[in-house]
């Protein structure tokens, strides 16, 4: 897990550490109202003021947190609390909602799927105010496309229903965007399965080990989220109208179906690790059994080789002509009795297929 950025130690609150690791941040805006909608490409901060018009929602989109310079700005343009800044910049920050006198703070992680069955995860931060909405992540790239495309399509309500409905908007498609990944991991899980019966190798060993880590990194991010969203559906605040808050509770819904996704992906992985370790132990038995047939059979065998091997004249089987072919004879039952006994226990034949089809 990513070590959280942090002030130095009796640092006074709202303190900003910018991680030199961070991304240098680039600015997107939409605004809209119900019938014009324009983009742009914001050069830099100081031009950002500017651009924004007096009527309608503006949507800022930020992506790094890289300068310090920028966000401060930001912090000073919309009013934005110094412990609402420290939260969005020291990162990563439990999910959570909080209003503030200016707006309302909704922390939430998003995750995308990379790479062979693996997850990212960042911090993504929501700031709505009365006619505005300001989101920050860590790095480029987001699951929000499908909100823009139904702004400049303009159809439904979310052009007229104001900065609180947009800010829902966002959150609503971050928290959705879970369960297909959720079913990506679940859907590598299912093909494990025939995989750890027939192949009980190390290698399936590490891939379960792998996919599980990828499930707890995925319940970090979503099970905090549950109770951050139900702030939101139960406390009364001033940017997010009943309506809203109507539409909130199917968020809820969804995280708590993806939570519940989860667990069931956690335990179903945590199964096919018992199931491994009971294929290898069968196997194990199985290699034991032969060694114990094996042992059981020869024994006797050599004990009889060992005993008229000995260099003594005094044994009169030696000097018999018939001794060596009857001493074969007596290796040959004793080894046959020994099979038969085994198969009559099921530990070899017909009976041994069926105990294991069973």
């Amino acid at each position: 897990m990513r070590r959280r950025t942090k002030p130095p130690v009796g640092s006074r609150p709202g303190t900003l550490v910018i991680d030199s690791a961070a991304q240098a941040p680039t600015i997107r805006l939409m605004t809209y109202t119900n019938s014009d909608l324009a983009e742009h490409a914001v050069a830099g901060v100081d031009e950002l003021q500017a651009l924004i018009p007096a009527e309608g929602v503006s949507w800022i989109d930020v992506h790094g947190l890289g300068d310090l310079h920028t966000l401060e700005t930001l912090g000073k343009l919309f009013s934005i609390h110094p412990l609402a800044l420290e939260d969005v910049v020291h990162v990563p920050t439990r999910p959570k909602a909080e209003a503030y006198e200016h707006n309302l703070l909704i922390i939430t992680r998003m995750i995308r799927v990379s790479g062979d069955c693996d997850v990212d995860s960042e911090q993504f931060s929501i700031l709505v105010g009365s006619n505005y909405v300001l989101t920050l992540q860590e790095w480029d790239g987001d699951v929000l496309e499908p909100v823009r495309q139904r702004l400049r399509a303009g159809r439904g309500i979310i052009r007229s229903a104001g900065a609180g409905y947009l800010g829902y908007a966002i959150l609503d498609t971050i928290v959705d965007a879970y369960y297909p990944v959720i079913e990506v991991v679940a859907d590598r899980l299912e093909q494990m399965e025939e995989r750890v019966m027939t192949d009980p190798s190390p290698k399936t060993l590490r891939e379960l080990n792998r996919l599980k880590n990828v499930l707890i990194r995925i319940r970090r991010s979503v099970a905090p989220q549950r109770e951050a969203v139900n702030s939101l559906v139960r406390d009364e605040n001033d940017f997010l109208n009943d309506t809203t808050r109507l539409y909130l509770r199917d968020t809820y819904d969804h995280c708590v179906s993806s939570s519940e996704a989860v667990e069931n992906s956690r335990e179903f992985v945590n199964g096919l690790m018992n199931t491994y370790l009971t294929v290898i132990s069968n196997r194990m038995n199985e290699v034991m059994k032969t060694l114990t047939i094996l042992m059981s059979i020869f024994v006797p065998v050599t004990f009889m080789a060992g005993l008229y091997g000995m260099n003594f004249d005094s044994m009169p089987e030696l000097h018999w002509k018939w001794s060596y072919p009857v001493l074969l004879l007596a290796m040959l039952m004793v080894a046959g009795g020994m099979l038969l006994y085994f198969r009559r226990l099921g530990w070899i034949g017909s009976r041994t297929r069926e105990t294991d089809d069973g």
